[in-house]
């Protein structure tokens, strides 16, 4: 516990109880902090992602403000205040605006009234959305909080590479503002090495290493993978290909289909589609009109029961395009590696997810958006037993650079340093 009581505050619109992405992340962070005796803010709105739906039993309270209040044993605290916010069903660019938007006004008459209540030392934005930003800096000009700009997704670049915006007008005044946010910002943190000198080149400053981190005493190897299988209602010698996590357009899921069709006559292998998100019934219509009896769509899995269902799969998908795997380091690879499974991961070379999966020879790499290189790296793991190597490494470095308790302790030193 710290010395004295500090206060930490919180603003982005993803919270637990999300069960997963950015939301997992924040609300883990916190309750950590927490258990440590630090008094927590959050401005965040109610969980949505990645249903793109508010969840019960938030639902019908979605239009209004809501405070939330846990105390924790350490004399830790965390206090939630939930906001209002346009959630679309189907999030296209422009709609996924008017969401940052309509979640920036809210919030931000949300933090004037905190502006009467007791300073809080530190003030974390998360990103996405970028411009939240903004909402640490006025916190900072009237209280004097340190500010931390943490960066889960370039979301400026994703939005430009993946066409959600076009105009160049509008992209000057995105990263203008950016630049002014870096500039008020005095910490800013980032989740991958790659991201680190990318942001870096940008903003002029020195960027910290704030990786995504895993359980590793929760999420760990199992022993009893064929009774797994049995379990989840498999055959033991079922080989089992899963996809776990949000299911959106800018993965490029629906190669994962087509590898199935390319493996319909090995009835023992059977893809696993395993989350929700707005193209999930899209990829449902694919496999339909496909016929494939060798894929099969699965809710998100219950927490408790997360790490055994993890452990049924020989091979694990981490599917992105081409432009994606250099922006983001994505979120559901911490498990796979924590579990020690062996990933397949579609990402070019000269990608910060290729450099680091090389480094540390923990999955296979394939080029993304390679239809015949995805197919050929399924067979290649399936039918050879050469792995080993490979998932062992995944858990060693998961142990040793992806543990909740190492990460956040490096955090911790460097928001109050």
């Amino acid at each position: 516990m710290p010395n004295s009581i500090k206060r930490v505050l919180l603003i982005g619109y993803n919270f637990s109880p999300e069960p997963t992405g950015i939301g997992k992340y924040s609300g883990e962070m916190i309750t950590w902090l927490a258990k440590k005796g630090y008094h927590c803010v959050v401005v965040t709105t109610y969980p949505y992602y990645p249903y793109w739906k508010v969840q019960e039993p938030y639902y019908k309270k979605r239009f209004w403000y809501l405070k939330e209040i846990e105390n924790f044993d350490s004399g830790g605290k965390i206090t939630v205040y939930r906001c209002p916010m346009y959630v679309p069903k189907v999030p296209s660019g422009k709609k996924r605006m008017l969401l940052d938007v309509s979640f920036m006004a809210s919030a931000f008459f949300q933090l004037i009234k905190l502006l009467f209540q007791k300073k809080c030392d530190a003030v974390i934005t998360i990103v996405p959305s970028f411009q939240f930003g903004l909402l640490g800096y006025f916190y900072k000009i009237f209280k004097g909080a340190k500010t931390v700009y943490h960066i889960q997704d370039l979301q400026i670049e994703a939005a430009q590479d993946l066409n959600m915006i076009s105009s160049k007008k509008v992209l000057n005044i995105l990263y203008k503002v950016e630049k002014f946010i870096f500039k008020k910002t005095d910490v800013i943190s980032t989740i991958s090495e790659k991201m680190v000198s990318k942001i870096e080149e940008k903003s002029n400053k020195e960027v910290v290493l704030f990786p995504n981190w895993s359980d590793t005493e929760f999420f760990k190897p199992l022993d009893n993978k064929a009774a797994l299988k049995i379990e989840f209602g498999f055959a033991s010698t079922d080989k089992i290909i899963l996809y776990s996590g949000a299911i959106g357009e800018k993965q490029g899921l629906e190669s994962i289909i087509y590898a199935a069709e390319t493996f319909k006559d090995k009835p023992s292998f059977k893809f696993i589609i395993c989350g929700t998100g707005p193209y999930k019934e899209k990829l449902q219509n694919l496999a339909k009109s496909l016929d494939l009896e060798n894929v099969l769509f699965f809710p998100l899995q219950p927490f408790e029961k997360f790490n055994q269902f993890l452990n049924i799969a020989d091979l694990h998908l981490v599917i992105q395009k081409a432009k994606a795997s250099d922006l983001v380091m994505p979120s559901k690879l911490t498990t796979i590696l924590s579990v020690g499974g062996l990933a397949l991961i579609t990402a070019n070379a000269d990608s910060g997810l290729h450099v680091l999966t090389s480094k540390y020879n923990m999955g296979i790499l394939v080029k993304a958006e390679n239809q015949k290189a995805l197919n050929e790296g399924i067979e290649e793991a399936l039918t050879t037993d050469e792995h080993l190597t490979i998932m062992k490494n995944a858990r060693d470095y998961a142990k040793n650079y992806l543990d909740i308790n190492n990460v956040m302790k490096s955090f911790e030193n460097i928001i109050f340093e």
